[in-house]
């Protein structure tokens, strides 16, 4: 079972990581832009360098290795859940349908009757 707790990054290197791998997406943004008179594979090719480069970072970081572990665990979570047969998605389906027919019904039948006793009875209007 997973701890609550909420875990902030201690060490300076960590720090160094993830400071280098925002470095590196900022840089890469910014060699996108800079490059538009190179041609799109100079751009692309350096952003996509960057950003590969910042992954990398990234998940050498004590962050990026928990992230990486948070995903397989949801992965195998995934696999455990016990998805409805087509029959019973079905029958779920209908009675969230009846059940919004029914409250709507009942507001409508709630609105026109508080419409009838304020106006009619009340004030004497005639809506």
């Amino acid at each position: 079972m997973a701890s609550n707790q909420v875990e902030t990054v201690n060490t300076t290197a960590d720090k160094a990581k993830l400071g280098l791998a925002v470095a590196l997406v900022v840089a890469s943004l910014v060699g996108f832009y800079l490059l538009a008179r190179q041609g799109q594979i100079a751009q692309w090719g350096a952003l996509l360098a960057g950003l590969v480069a910042a992954i990398v970072v990234f998940m050498t970081a004590e962050t990026g290795k928990q992230f990486v572990a948070f995903g397989r665990d949801s992965v195998r979570e995934v696999r455990k859940v016990v998805w409805p047969t087509r029959k019973e998605a079905i029958q779920m389906t209908a009675y969230v349908f009846a059940f919004v027919f029914v409250m709507a019904l009942f507001l409508w039948l709630t609105d026109k009757t508080l419409e009838w006793v304020f106006y009619d009875l009340l004030l004497g209007w005639k809506v």
